[in-house]
């Protein structure tokens, strides 16, 4: 009898495992933007447009955005950052390609996307609406949305600094995907924009 309880209880012990590993696989992406003003939490979309996440993880994780500006920032329309130069002119040395789903688009407050200068142009520059921009759809790629600090994206002025992205969850299925094409990047980047000391590891 005392055997069979044992069973049970290492059976049940089994599946409670196998449940916690699956919830942590069903975690959602996050990002963290730590500004002047405060933290903004964003969900990221890696199933929806896996080489922007990719991009975004790993330019955050290399320490490149840290301590970039804000460099444009229009009213009633959205925060603009992620260029090295400040200019708006700037990006990591590489382009990649839109991804547009149907299921995302500017409809509303809190939307993170990729700025660029025309089709397939995307770099580092990224933006956050504080309204709806439906006029952007199919035109720049959605990648994600504010959990928490919508009122720090609106308190954003032009000059403000990020002072750190992390990272939370776990992308190692994204970047096996996708493995040449970030060792792509990455060689780029190795050139330009070496990782920082205190970057973390991919």
């Amino acid at each position: 009898m005392r055997s069979r309880w044992s069973r049970l209880g290492i059976l049940a012990l089994t599946v409670f495992c196998l449940s916690a590993v699956e919830a942590r696989g069903d975690e959602p992406l996050k990002a963290k933007i730590e500004t002047d003003k405060g933290t903004i939490t964003l969900q990221l979309f890696p199933d929806k447009a896996p080489l922007t996440v990719l991009n975004f993880v790993n330019l955050a994780k290399r320490g490149y955005y840290d301590g970039l500006k804000f460099h444009r920032v229009i009213n009633n329309f959205m925060i603009q950052g992620g260029d090295p130069t400040g200019t708006g002119a700037g990006g990591p040395g590489y382009e990649f390609k839109d991804e547009f789903d149907p299921s995302l688009r500017h409809d509303g407050p809190g939307v993170l996307s990729m700025a660029n200068r025309g089709p397939g142009t995307n770099g580092s520059q990224f933006f956050i609406t504080h309204v709806a921009t439906p006029h952007l759809d199919n035109r720049h790629t959605v990648f994600g949305r504010v959990l928490e600090g919508q009122d720090v994206v609106n308190s954003i002025v032009q000059g403000d600094r990020m002072k750190k992205i992390t990272i939370e969850g776990d992308v190692s299925k994204l970047q096996s995907q996708h493995s040449d094409q970030l060792a792509s990047w990455n060689e780029t980047l190795d050139q330009r924009f070496p990782k920082k000391a205190d970057a973390s590891a991919m």
